[in-house]
């Protein structure tokens, strides 16, 4: 069975109930994220899952509201850990290997929360407590800088990334596909419409689209280019020919109620999948 959680299903502006993007992906006996957006870790959690739990990381792009719990996540998974876990393995576009470095590297930001857990006698106990056996080791992840084409394969399924449109030439964007034994997920990161995700996302099973607010409000508020609004998204997973679009880097406007059941009206004229409104911490099988 594959399960997709929602972790995040917001945008960098807080609300009560969203707050940036993070989702947790159960196929088989793995467990990936697809982005680390604010309190990721504590939702995972709250998802019924735990850090320890996930072996592979994929990064969108670098935008705060996608990566800004990396840190927490990184130094909560390792300080969770016995020291018998898989090496996390973490991909994303240029920067994550630097930004990796700079948390928890010798000279990382971080360094001094890690390397006082490493030496002192109450952590150690703490540590031989859970279950772990001294020395206690420093953190160690394998970062990897990617591109678009095949990012990694793992027992049974594989990831491949393709170009977004966001916000280059400043950051660089992916959408990814996760093919599954039980079918493929493609995340779009945040994009406008393009035919580099369309093809990426070609007969998926399903496809997490961002979704920032109704077309017509973002033509007329000039925040229509670079992202994908209702229309945007509906007219991607149409050509597309997925089997259902998830909506997800929901803007305030849109979720609310007006705004969001005109939304959904407006893509259910243009796609004729299923359509799934995200809420953070739901959860879908593949």
């Amino acid at each position: 069975m594959t399960r997709v959680h929602i972790l995040g299903a917001g945008t960098p502006t807080p609300t009560p109930t969203r707050f940036g993007s993070a989702y947790a992906i159960e196929t088989g006996d793995d467990t990936l994220m697809v982005d680390c957006g604010p309190a990721a870790t504590h939702k995972l959690v709250k998802a019924g899952l735990w850090p320890t739990d996930v072996d592979y990381m994929f990064f969108t792009h670098h935008h705060f509201d996608h990566d800004v719990d990396y840190p927490c996540f990184l130094l909560c998974r390792w300080d969770q850990s016995i020291g018998k876990e898989n090496m996390l393995q973490v991909f994303g576009p240029t920067l994550t290997e630097q930004i990796t470095e700079g948390i928890i590297g010798e000279n990382g930001v971080f360094a001094h929360d890690w390397k006082a857990r490493v030496n002192h006698p109450t952590s150690h106990q703490v540590f031989v407590n859970r279950g772990g056996t001294l020395p206690r080791k420093p953190p160690e992840v394998a970062a990897k800088d990617v591109g678009p084409g095949k990012v990694f394969s793992g027992r049974d399924w594989d990831v491949t990334a393709a170009p977004a449109e966001h916000v280059q030439p400043y950051l660089d964007s992916l959408a990814y596909r996760i093919n599954t034994p039980d079918g493929s997920i493609v995340f779009t990161g945040d994009t406008q419409p393009c035919e580099s995700v369309i093809e990426l996302a070609r007969d998926a099973d399903a496809l997490l689209c961002m979704c920032w607010d109704n077309q017509e409000t973002m033509d007329q508020n000039g925040e229509g280019n670079r992202q994908c609004g209702t229309t945007g998204a509906a007219k991607m997973a149409q050509e597309a020919g997925v089997g259902k679009l998830v909506l997800v880097h929901v803007g305030s406007n849109l979720s609310a109620h007006g705004p969001m059941e005109k939304g959904i009206g407006d893509i259910k004229a243009i796609y004729d999948g299923e359509v799934i409104f995200s809420d953070e911490l739901m959860s879908f099988d593949v």
